[in-house]
């Protein structure tokens, strides 16, 4: 298993050497941790997709240091300059027409005419993008379908020696995937609810998004049914727990406490239960729970993205979850 390495000049260097020679990375960024390759190397993003056990009709998402790189891998439209200067670097990802001749490996786009692209705020991130001399496919640094990584420790625990290099930057300050626009149609399009709210981004456009219906074949990364899940079941909605279930509550809670019950946030803040959500249910995971029951989360600003990723880790699997 690799070493967890405290983020040095000299270990942003040894990873950044790292991904030129076709290795993988896992790296903190604000939202999660991403499992990294150079994108324009082939060999080392198909690297990706097998160590997560991700399917190859899944698309990445492509960091760059810079938002002056953009241009060199997709075509910017006004309304993606617009956002780009008021949200990068952040957790924002805008899906664009991928630019020919870009050098992308084309299992980054998983076969679409699109590339989905951002710029993180996290300076570590940055700095290994930019010591690597190369753009860095990352999805999250888990297996395909489970609950994403927010810390160095979370890696090793799901990947191991699968990975190169783990560079640990402490717990991740937003705690969910970044959010995702589609910016090729002729309306900008909501394609993945995560750390930026979707009324920050209507309200920088001066008009409402659309919702992409998410169907088998998925436009970008976090759009399938079943993602984000835990090896319990989850019981969504909850105001108390059933006998013998885990409980993840949310603002006040009375009448609970044992080591099965955590609370995203004791006092409603959607922010805070944002960057605690993955490593709650992890928590409560390790318990042995079978079913994990959880409290009913407002529907607005984050409370949108959290919601997403809860019922898409509540949804039907397509294979058990566990054996008993």
């Amino acid at each position: 298993m690799p070493e967890l390495l405290t983020i040095t000049p000299e270990t942003i260097q040894r990873a950044a050497h790292c991904l030129r020679d076709g290795g993988l990375v896992a790296f903190p960024t604000e939202t999660v941790y991403g499992l990294g390759a150079n994108a324009l190397d082939g060999r080392a993003v198909a690297r990706i997709f097998e160590t997560k056990g991700r399917p190859q009709f899944n698309p990445l998402i492509v960091h760059v240091s810079e938002l002056a790189q953009v241009e060199t891998f997709a075509h910017f439209n006004e309304q993606a300059q617009r956002l780009a200067e008021i949200f990068w670097p952040g957790p924002l990802t805008l899906v664009l027409a991928r630019r020919a001749g870009s050098g992308l490996s084309e299992l980054v786009s998983a076969g679409l005419p699109t590339v989905a692209i951002r710029v993180p705020s996290h300076p570590a991130a940055r700095n290994l993008i930019a010591a690597s001399g190369a753009p860095v496919a990352a999805p999250s640094a888990n297996p395909s379908g489970q609950v994403s990584p927010t810390q160095a420790a979370h890696v090793a625990a799901d990947l191991g020696s699968k990975v190169d290099m783990i560079l640990d930057g402490g717990q991740c300050k937003a705690g969910l995937e970044s959010t995702i626009i589609a910016l090729t149609g002729d309306t900008p399009t909501l394609l993945r609810a995560g750390s930026l709210a979707r009324e920050a981004i209507e309200d920088a456009l001066g008009e409402p998004l659309s919702r992409r219906t998410h169907g088998a074949t998925p436009q970008a990364p976090g759009m399938l049914t079943s993602h984000y899940a835990p090896r319990a079941y989850l019981r969504l909605n909850a105001e108390f727990p059933q006998p013998g279930d885990a409980f993840l509550g949310f603002g006040s809670i009375t009448g609970q406490s044992s080591d099965k019950v955590l609370n995203l946030s004791a006092s409603g803040n959607l922010r805070e239960a944002a960057a605690n959500l993955f490593s709650s249910l992890r928590e409560l995971d390790a318990t042995g729970a079978r079913t994990i029951s959880i409290a009913p989360i407002p529907e607005h600003g984050l409370g949108e993205a959290i919601n997403d990723r809860l019922r898409r880790a509540a949804a039907p699997r397509p294979e058990p979850a566990r054996s008993d």
